[in-house]
């Protein structure tokens, strides 16, 4: 019942229910994929699956129409990211803020161009909107990248023993943090990867994926996305006294 009520909490706020739409496409897609490809036999049962991925996808693309101000306050509030002691955190921070930021009225206006409210090729600003996520999501990577490489040199410190009780605690801390980053990692390159996949051809692997490798990668990132927010919800109701 506890579970039950967690997840219902979950989708009365938007990123949970963002989450979840999410997931529910990219699971569809996956098998949609491999019955279309796979399984002859199946393949309206698959036709079927991927419609309703397409559907997903646009009502989450139709919501994303309210970010831009969140994500405005978002990067107003970190700024040039004073608040970060490593310079290159700070720099690939600002720059993926700045990534972000640009990508919600690229997005806004390829779905007006496809829904004829402007009258203009929508091909060009989906390309842009999609340079640009890849371009946050790569940033990412770096940063997770940077973030754990000074980690695991804190980590082998030999002035850090953490061989006292407290100083243990701050092992447990940042071992957890590099969890943290790892999944990070692992979910901004599965996304990169879908990312490159639908840049024009000719660009690394785009256009070469099928449907359900697609699928295969948005499911995992999802999944890993999920698990995030539960684990830091686990640790903040673990941490409030």
């Amino acid at each position: 019942m506890a579970s039950l009520s967690g997840l219902a909490s979950a989708l009365e706020s938007y990123r949970g229910r963002d989450r979840l739409i999410r997931v529910l496409g990219y699971c569809c897609q996956l098998v949609g994929g491999v019955l279309v490809e796979q399984c002859p036999a199946r393949s309206e049962v698959g036709t079927r699956l991927l419609v309703v991925s397409t559907q997903l996808s646009h009502c989450r693309t139709i919501l994303r129409l309210f970010d831009d101000l969140a994500m405005f306050v978002y990067t107003k509030q970190y700024g040039l990211g004073a608040q970060e002691e490593d310079a290159f955190v700070r720099l690939v921070s600002v720059l993926g803020n700045l990534a972000d930021q640009l990508y919600y009225p690229c997005e806004h206006v390829a779905w007006a161009a496809d829904t004829r409210v402007l009258h203009m090729d929508s091909s060009r600003w989906w390309t842009l909107s999609t340079a640009l996520w890849a371009l946050s999501l790569l940033l990412g990577v770096a940063r997770s990248l940077w973030v754990l490489l000074k980690l695991r040199q804190r980590l082998r410190s030999p002035t850090a023993p953490f061989t006292s009780p407290l100083a243990r605690g701050k092992r447990r801390a940042v071992e957890a943090q590099m969890q943290s980053e790892m999944l990070s990692l692992l979910s901004n390159l599965a996304d990169l990867a879908n990312a490159v996949h639908w840049l024009p051809r000719g660009v690394l692997w785009a256009g070469r994926f099928p449907l359900w490798l697609v699928g295969l990668m948005g499911t995992i990132s999802s999944l890993l996305s999920i698990y995030q927010a539960v684990r830091a919800g686990g640790q903040a109701e673990a941490a409030t006294p």
